[in-house]
């Protein structure tokens, strides 16, 4: 690769209050010294005037949310760009034409960070859902003796399954060592069986797992036209009983299929997505005892995103340097996963 001889030029893109929690002085000044930002602060649009100007003069993109799509216009008013570091998680649609590709220009992601979030959340939620937490808390709320009090209420010796040996998936066996699990069942076609063992999980069909798995946990990518991973037969096939939990995408279950599911009270859910999203007021789901729905706050939030902030400025200092990227992003990469 060939990099600039003098210091690169650099143009944030985000909207301005992902910037204002994502870069503070600290993340700043480490920025001043290894690049020359061609504006002293975000823009988050690429197509007036002045914002091409910008565009022109910038040798690397630090993107983050509120970024527009680098579509092939765009990038023909940016002749110099080599790099785009994403100080967030899917770059997805940020390169969804493929001319970055085409381009041959670097592009790196922080969703590995964001895991660290997205898996804490989902590993407090298998803790809650072992002791049906949610759902009794509901029905103390409206004064219910709760039927789950005839129910085992424990984490020691459950089965847990996790679909998606993804980046959050991987950190959440991490997490769930914690546990005395009975078994951890992990299904994902393109995990090493031998990486899954050591993560402390085994590798089985997703047919076994929804068989045999207590909890449930949803890590794996919902893909452009890829039907619902999990619809009616799928969710009859889990034990009455268990609680699925989805922090990935809504769309990986079909919503009236889960919603049958729970309002018989065979299922119980905790879900972070939705598909639609957000749910509208009236719908069933948010009326159910059995189901907890949080506003998609699973990812990174607040202090938690300046981690994702430290991981693009380390990618642009291994860049600067003429070093390989930590967390490149190809397109056939971008093919399977979020």
């Amino acid at each position: 690769m060939t990099h600039p001889t003098t210091r690169p030029a650099a143009l944030l893109v985000m909207d301005e209050p992902t910037f204002q929690v994502q870069f503070r002085a600290e993340e700043l000044d480490r920025l001043a010294r290894l690049v020359r930002l061609v504006a002293p602060g975000p823009v988050h649009e690429l197509d007036s005037g002045p914002a091409r100007a910008r565009l022109a003069e910038a040798d690397v993109l630090v993107t983050s949310w509120g970024v527009p799509a680098l579509t092939d216009e765009r990038l023909a008013a940016a002749p110099r760009l080599r790099a785009v570091l994403h100080a967030a998680g899917s770059v997805r649609e940020l390169v969804s034409d493929g001319g970055v590709w085409r381009r041959g220009i670097v592009v790196s992601s922080a969703a590995g960070e964001n895991a660290v979030a997205v898996a804490e959340y989902a590993f407090a939620a298998i803790v809650m859902a072992g002791k049906k937490a949610p759902f009794l808390a509901t029905d103390t709320h409206h004064g219910h003796v709760s039927r789950y009090l005839r129910t085992r209420l424990s984490n020691r010796g459950r089965t847990i399954g996790v679909i998606g040996f993804s980046r959050t998936g991987r950190r959440l066996l991490e997490l769930l060592r914690m546990l005395e699990t009975a078994e951890i069942l992990v299904s994902d076609p393109y995990a090493d069986p031998a990486a899954v063992v050591a993560a402390g999980g085994r590798l089985v069909p997703l047919d076994e797992l929804l068989s045999r798995a207590e909890i449930l946990s949803l890590h794996a990518p919902a893909l452009p036209g890829a039907p619902h991973l999990l619809g009616a037969r799928e969710l009859e096939m889990l034990p009455a009983g268990a609680t699925l939990i989805n922090t990935a995408r809504g769309a990986l279950v079909d919503h009236d299929a889960l919603l049958a599911q729970c309002r018989s009270g065979r299922l119980d859910a905790v879900l972070d997505v939705t598909d639609p999203e957000p749910l509208p007021p009236d719908s069933p789901m948010l009326g159910l005892p059995n189901v907890m729905v949080t506003p998609h706050i699973a990812g990174s939030l607040g202090e938690e995103t300046r981690r994702m902030s430290a991981h693009a400025i380390d990618e642009l200092e291994r860049w600067c340097a003429g070093k390989p990227l930590a967390a490149s992003v190809s397109a056939s990469s971008t093919a399977i996963s979020a």
